[in-house]
C-alpha cells in the first residue's frame, strides 16, 4: 500500500424524490446559472421540468444550454462559455450523464480565463479557478459527478482529451435511480461497461503486489457492476438494480478505488478516446471492443493479476488445479461473452470500423498516450492491442 492522500468534496444526495433540491443546492453557489442539458430526453421524461421548476423556486435566474452530444464537443464547450461571459453567470448546473456534467466543468473552467479552454486539454495552462457545478445525473456511467476529471473532443483535430483537477468537483451532485428508469437498455449496458472498465485500470496497472483491502473493494464493484446490469436489463424500473448500478459507477470514479495504488494508467481509456473521436461510437461501446483486446495483451506482461482476478469473481466450478494461463484466459473469455450477452460490440468490425485503419487509429491514440505519460505505449505496441480487437 502505497502513501496518499484521499479529499473528495462532493456532496452526494442520493435516492428517491432528491432531485428538487437542486434548488437549494446551486442556490448556495450563486444566483445566475446555466443550465447545461443535452438532447430532449430530459423534457420527454419530465425532469427538465423538475429542474428548472426548482431552480426557479430558488431565486435562480437561468440560462440555458442544450444540444450536448455523446462524446461532447469542444465547439459547444466554448459556447457555453460564452454565454457565461456574456451574462455574467456565476453557477453551472448539469443535467445529464458523463458528457453533460464533462461540459459543465470544461465550461466553468474556461469561463474565468481569457486563453482557450483547450489549453487546459493540451497541457498549456494549468487550473486555477473554476465556477462551482451542482449536477443531476441522469446515466450511471462515467462517475464525473463525483470526480476532478472531465473528457473533451476537439472538433477540428479529432483529438479526444481527458484532463483533471481538484477544482472540478462538483459541489452537489443529486443521484435519484429512478431518473435512470428510462435510459435504454444499450446505454445501460455501456455505461456499466465504462464502470467496470474504470475499475480495471486500476486494478491491472499498479505495480503494488500489497493492496488486498482495494482489490476486494474493485473486485466487489466489478461483480455488481455487471449484476446489476442484468437486473436493469430485465427490468427497467428495478429500483434496487438501478440503485446498486448508479452507486456502483460513481464509487468506481471517485478516486477511492485508486487510493494507496500508487502510479496507474489509463491504456484502454487511452485507445478508446480513439475510436469515439474519430468514429463517433459512444463510448461504453468503444470499451467494450478495446477491454478483451488490452487484456488479451496484457496478459502477456502480467498473467498472474487476471488469473487473481478470475479466480475471484468467476471462480471455476469444479475444483481443478488451473494454471494461471488457463484461469486467465478464461477470465478475458467471460468477460467478452458477456458484453455480447449484454449486446455489447466485441470487434471493430461490429463497430463498423475497417481493420485497415488500425495504423490511423494508433496514430490519433497516440498523441493521448504521450500526455497522460504512458510511454510504454508506442504505435507499434497500440496497433497490436487493436489487432487483438478483431
Amino acid at each position: 500500500m502505497q502513501n496518499f492522500v484521499f479529499h473528495n468534496p462532493t456532496k452526494i444526495i442520493f435516492g428517491r424524490n432528491t432531485v428538487p433540491t437542486i434548488g437549494s443546492e446551486s442556490v448556495a453557489l450563486g444566483r445566475r446559472g446555466l443550465l447545461v442539458y443535452g438532447q430532449n430526453s430530459v423534457r420527454e421524461t419530465g425532469l427538465y421540468d423538475q429542474v428548472t421548476a426548482s431552480l426557479a423556486g430558488a431565486g435562480i435566474e437561468m440560462v440555458e444550454h442544450s444540444g450536448v452530444q455523446s462524446n461532447p464537443m469542444l465547439g459547444h464547450v466554448r459556447e457555453g462559455i460564452a454565454k457565461v461571459k456574456e451574462h455574467n453567470l456565476n453557477v453551472i448546473i448539469a443535467v445529464g450523464g458523463g458528457s453533460v456534467i464533462d461540459s459543465a466543468k470544461a465550461i466553468a473552467a474556461g469561463s474565468v480565463v481569457d486563453h482557450d479552454v483547450w489549453k487546459f486539454f493540451s497541457g498549456k495552462k494549468s487550473i486555477k479557478n473554476a465556477l462551482p457545478v451542482t449536477t443531476v445525473l441522469t446515466l450511471a456511467a462515467s462517475g464525473s459527478e463525483m470526480n476532478s476529471g472531465m473528457v473533451i473532443t476537439n472538433d477540428t483535430t479529432q483529438e479526444k482529451f481527458g484532463f483533471g483537477h481538484r477544482l472540478l468537483h462538483p459541489k452537489a451532485s443529486i443521484l435519484d435511480p429512478e431518473v435512470t428508469f428510462t435510459v435504454p437498455p444499450d446505454y445501460t449496458a455501456y455505461g456499466a461497461i465504462d464502470a467496470i472498465a474504470h475499475v480495471l485500470e486500476f486494478y491491472m496497472t499498479t505495480r503494488d503486489p500489497d493492496t488486498p483491502v482495494q482489490d476486494r473493494f474493485m473486485e466487489g464493484l466489478i461483480e455488481n457492476a455487471m449484476n446489476s446490469c442484468e437486473r436493469c436489463l430485465k427490468d427497467p424500473c428495478d429500483y434496487g438494480g438501478r440503485a446498486n448500478l448508479m452507486w456502483t459507477a460513481t464509487l468506481a470514479l471517485n478516486g477511492l478505488t485508486g487510493a494507496g495504488l500508487g502510479r496507474v494508467g489509463f491504456p484502454m481509456h487511452m485507445i478508446e478516446h480513439s475510436l469515439s473521436a474519430l468514429y463517433k461510437v459512444p463510448h461504453g461501446a468503444g470499451l467494450s471492443v478495446v477491454i478483451p483486446g488490452w487484456l488479451s495483451w496484457y496478459r502477456r506482461h502480467d498473467e498472474a493479476r487476471i488469473a487473481m482476478l478470475g479466480r475471484r469473481i468467476f471462480p471455476p466450478s469444479d475444483l481443478q488445479p488451473y494454471t494461471d494461463a488457463q484461469i486467465a484466459e478464461r477470465t478475458i473469455i467471460i468477460f467478452k461473452n458477456w458484453f455480447g450477452k449484454i449486446e455489447g460490440p466485441v470487434s471493430l468490425e461490429e463497430l463498423d470500423i475497417p481493420v485497415t485503419d488500425i495504423p490511423q487509429i494508433a496514430e490519433n491514440a497516440l498523441a493521448l498516450a504521450r500526455f497522460w505519460r504512458l510511454n510504454e505505449y508506442s504505435q507499434q505496441t497500440i496497433e497490436e492491442i487493436l489487432s487483438l480487437c478483431r
